[in-house]
């Protein structure tokens, strides 16, 4: 059974804006990176996915229930991208305060939050006013809630925007932790740099449409790129089946090149003709693209399209 599923969902307002037609299925386990720029309508869909918004057309369902109802929110937690705590409260009443509204059993509350302080890196200073947390103590005193209940489905509307370097690494680990658990996690984010070693799968979100989706490393669908070292600063003699090749970079008595290929396994065969043509060879290293290139190469391509379909 798929953890989160949607047919057609769309939540608009007034016809504009908002997000529009995601269909999409998330299976257990994984971290899923709902990903796009501030604007692009992620938000919206978290908040229609959990009964917060009404939607405008189209259905979803969490752990099987239809969105909306009680039943879907029962084993879900939710850290909003903007919250706010009653600033009276100590991180630990805050925490007690939830206990209780989730139905945590009295006997298992101070274990239970015991543990969650732990968890999120707030061990000693749950007992501080949230008035006087810094905006990285609240993030965490924030992801602490949402874990309380310990749900099956874990909702993060950009968790790691308010954090310093040390706070998104400890939010990152988290985020492996409960995946490693069995916990399915929808990430929000636009800080695709924080997020591209934790995501399984993603769905690139631009404008409040979905433009691709699936595993973020099978989506750039470009040729193969290697940057290689060679001796000597003279145009290099590579081979026919090279797609496309440049200098990059002239290191002292080598050069750095950027070479396509159609498939990876032309690396060997290219490494043995410059070898044949007594041209040193002092470096080989594959360009693995980050989650930003395919971002961009998938915007890009929707502007192309674009441009040619107004033409």
């Amino acid at each position: 059974m798929d953890v989160i599923q949607t047919r057609s969902l769309t939540k608009t307002y007034d016809g504009k804006g908002g997000i529009s037609d995601v269909t999409l299925s998330i299976g257990e386990g994984i971290v899923y990176g709902f990903l796009g720029p501030n604007g692009s309508g992620k938000s919206t869909f978290v908040r229609t996915l959990l009964g917060l918004l009404q939607p405008t057309s189209g259905e979803g369902f969490i752990l099987g229930e239809p969105i909306g109802t009680v039943k879907s929110r029962e084993q879900v937690g939710y850290l909003p991208e903007l919250f706010r705590y009653p600033d009276w409260l100590t991180g630990r009443q805050l925490l007690e305060s939830h206990a209780e509204l989730c139905r945590i059993p009295v006997r298992q509350r101070t274990k239970r939050i015991d543990e969650v302080i732990e968890l999120v890196g707030m061990t000693g200073r749950e007992r501080g006013r949230i008035s006087g947390f810094s905006k990285g103590m609240a993030q965490r005193i924030g992801l602490a809630c949402a874990i309380l209940n310990d749900p099956k489905v874990i909702f993060l509307d950009e968790p790691t925007s308010a954090l310093d370097p040390i706070g998104r690494k400890d939010v990152r680990d988290l985020m492996a932790y409960l995946r490693d658990q069995g916990k399915t996690i929808f990430l929000n984010s636009h800080l695709l740099h924080e997020v591209e070693s934790l995501c399984d799968e993603v769905s690139i979100v631009h404008q409040g449409e979905i433009m691709v989706q699936g595993p973020w490393r099978d989506l750039m669908r470009a040729d193969p790129q290697v940057e290689i070292v060679l001796e000597g600063s003279n145009a290099a003699p590579f081979p026919p089946y090279v797609i496309q090749y440049q200098k990059i970079k002239l290191e002292g008595v080598r050069t750095r090149w950027l070479v396509q290929l159609e498939d990876e396994k032309d690396i060997p065969r290219i490494v043995h003709f410059l070898s044949s043509k007594q041209i040193g060879v002092h470096e080989v290293k594959p360009v693995t693209p980050h989650l930003e290139d395919v971002f961009m190469h998938w915007v890009n391509q929707k502007k192309e399209s674009a441009y040619v379909d107004n033409q």
